[in-house]
Order: C-alpha cells, then sequence, then structure tokens
C-alpha cells in the first residue's frame, strides 16, 4: 500500500521536472535567438521531449514564458481575501508586495537569478509578450476587485479601489524594472524599498485631493 501511495507523489514530482526543464530550456533559446525566431518544434528537440509534451504543459508558445509568472495572477486577490481582522486592502497588499521584495520575487521585478534583465527586456520588446503582461495586470485588478465587492457590496468602490491597489504595485514594479535596465542589481533596489513603499501606498490611503495641484 506504501508503494501505491508514494507512486502519484513521484509521477507529479517528474511531471514538474519536466515542466520546469521545458520552461528553461524555451527561456534561453528565446533570449539566444528572439522570441519570435524560435519554434516550439526546436524548444521540443532542444529539451529532449516531443512536441505533444510540450502542449501537455503549455497551451500556446506564449505560456512557454509566461505561463509561470502569471501563477502569480490571483495573489493580489488572495492577500485581500486573507487578510487578518482589522487590516485594510491597502494594508494587505502593502505587506504582500514587501514579502514579495524580501523574498527577491520574480513576479515584482526582482530576482537573484542572472536572466531577470535579459527577460524584461525581451518582453518589453515583443509585442505578443508586453500585450500578454498588461493582460495579466487587467485580470490581476478584476480578480481583486470581485473579492472587496463581494465583501462591501459596493462594486463600484470595489472597482476604484482595485484599481489602485493595482496601479501601485504597477508602478512599484516598473521602477523594479527601470533601475534594474539602469544597471542597478536586485539587491541595491531592494536595500531602499521599503521607504519607496510607504511612499508609494500612502498617497493612495490618503487620497488623490492635495496631488498635482496646478499652481
Amino acid at each position: 500500500m506504501a508503494g501505491e501511495g508514494a507512486a502519484p507523489g513521484l509521477r507529479e514530482r517528474k511531471k514538474k521536472q519536466t515542466a520546469i526543464k521545458v520552461w528553461r530550456t524555451a527561456v534561453d533559446l528565446f533570449l539566444e535567438h528572439g522570441y519570435d525566431e524560435v519554434s516550439v518544434a526546436q524548444i521540443a528537440e532542444a529539451a529532449e521531449v516531443s512536441k505533444m509534451t510540450v502542449f501537455n504543459y503549455f497551451k500556446t508558445k506564449e505560456d512557454l514564458l509566461m505561463g509561470p509568472m502569471e501563477e502569480h495572477v490571483e495573489d493580489l486577490a488572495r492577500a485581500i481575501e486573507q487578510r487578518a481582522p482589522g487590516a485594510s486592502a491597502l494594508d494587505a497588499t502593502r505587506a504582500m508586495f514587501l514579502r514579495k521584495v524580501a523574498e527577491r520575487d520574480p513576479s515584482v521585478g526582482l530576482s537573484v537569478d542572472g536572466n531577470e534583465l535579459a527577460l524584461i527586456q525581451l518582453i518589453n520588446r515583443t509585442p505578443a509578450l508586453a500585450r500578454r503582461a498588461l493582460l495579466w495586470s487587467v485580470r490581476s485588478e478584476r480578480l481583486a476587485a470581485e473579492v472587496l465587492a463581494a465583501e462591501t457590496g459596493d462594486p463600484l468602490l470595489a472597482a476604484v479601489a482595485a484599481a489602485q491597489l493595482t496601479g501601485v504595485v504597477s508602478a512599484l514594479m516598473n521602477e523594479h524594472h527601470r533601475r534594474i535596465l539602469a544597471g542597478e542589481t536586485p539587491d541595491a533596489v531592494a536595500a531602499d524599498a521599503e521607504e519607496r513603499v510607504e511612499r508609494a501606498f500612502a498617497l493612495v490611503e490618503k487620497g488623490l485631493n492635495d496631488f498635482a495641484v496646478r499652481a
């Protein structure tokens, strides 16, 4: 019986290892040759699997690069939904972002992996991938709005709040990307992250009434 129980776990681990191998192979080929210049067949050959195996793990060519990143699309909604009593949606979002910074999470533009910079550049210069990244942000906002609407019963203000929180997260991520592209290391960018995060969320927390008042 013990062997029967262990078998599914082993199979799942092997499947995950294969998926990671295919993904890493795809990333290496995309970075070396360009996204549009690499076919799924070439990825399969380099990963030593069949083309059908690739599509068993990734539905489209875009998924080969963006799929693992999009596992984080529900992070904001989940952080809001699981926040402690007495904590606001803003508190939960800020805490989530700071935790990701501390972990050098690639989903907020930080990673100790050497190909982080190259991946950012690849996504920015490839229209299909840039559109996918934008849709990822839109979906994250929608999921957060749904959680807030269900809790407050006010879909309009839930949508406004979700848009503001998503906007802060996006702006902070873009700042990370900008600084890394300018030559800073993830550790250097993370070093002053707490002060930067506090300022960014304070603007939303206090409202925009006094912001950018034209003289």
